[in-house]
């Protein structure tokens, strides 16, 4: 262990006491956790419970208050510094941050780009990546996600299934050694939903470290490694996901995954 953190250094992330206020209100209090090589971690949790706060702080989308986040043993957006962490320039942030891919909920694409350009334009504008290479990789990053021929197309003339998979594409584009997904299905028609979370599960078939808030629980059952239930911006259990939804040890748990039952 990291004698200045405690965090485990062959963790690809290890976030310790990690703690972000807006205002006076504390959306996460002081969590802890650690993502090894090839985990899959889903976080479940009622809205408003810190789960996207978290994954924001991650890649530093958003600033944290207090603790710290490591990615491969270096902080993202910050340095250390007399008596607090410093924050890091701009171009240090992003980086670090290539390390990182993030799939938002509502897509995020450039509406002005083709499908192949939206996949292509990290690697040459973050890489300096040649331009003819980045789009031969964005073809067949494309194609791997099932949308070869839908290069041309720009993000208007998609589904929104479609456009959610031109956006893994785009995140992998960058050779990420972590994926964040934000409620990647939320935003998504009930027939779209199954698209998605089969290139997810590719991708989880293939041994990418993915961190994923979902309340997808099919795909957190078969998917993932462990389970995190996050409530009121602490983790109040975790564990095998078979074993936290057959046997929730915690009523917050029970009664969050009651409502999700009922839901469904």
């Amino acid at each position: 262990m990291d004698p200045r953190t405690n965090a485990d250094p062959s963790a690809v992330m290890s976030a310790r006491g990690v703690v972000k206020r807006f205002g006076d209100s504390a959306v996460l209090n002081g969590i802890s956790m650690d993502v090894r090589p090839r985990e899959v971690v889903v976080m479940i949790g009622p809205s408003g419970s810190g789960k996207t706060t978290f994954l924001r702080c991650l890649n530093h989308l958003e600033r944290i208050d207090e603790g710290t986040i490591l990615v491969h043993g270096s902080p993202v957006g910050y340095r250390p510094g007399p008596g607090r962490p410093v924050e890091e320039r701009p171009k240090v942030v992003a980086e670090r941050r290539r390390n990182i891919g993030f799939v938002f909920q509502r897509f995020n694409l450039f509406p002005h780009l083709t499908a192949l350009d939206n996949v292509a334009v990290g690697p040459v504008k973050v890489l300096g990546a040649p331009k003819a290479a980045a789009r031969e990789q964005a073809r067949d990053l494309l194609a791997r996600v099932g949308l070869a021929g839908k290069a041309t197309a720009r993000p208007s003339a998609l589904s929104g299934g479609q456009q959610q998979r031109v956006a893994i594409a785009r995140a992998l584009a960058m050779k990420p050694e972590l994926m964040l997904f934000d409620e990647p299905t939320s935003a998504l028609d009930p027939e779209m939903v199954g698209e998605v979370l089969a290139v997810m599960k590719d991708l989880v078939a293939d041994g990418m470290t993915m961190i994923v808030v979902t309340h997808e629980m099919g795909f957190a059952r078969s998917a993932a490694d462990r389970l995190v239930m996050v409530d009121q911006g602490v983790i109040v259990e975790e564990g095998p996901p078979d074993e936290l939804m057959t046997d929730p040890g915690h009523e917050r748990t029970r009664a969050f995954l009651g409502r999700i039952a009922e839901s469904g």
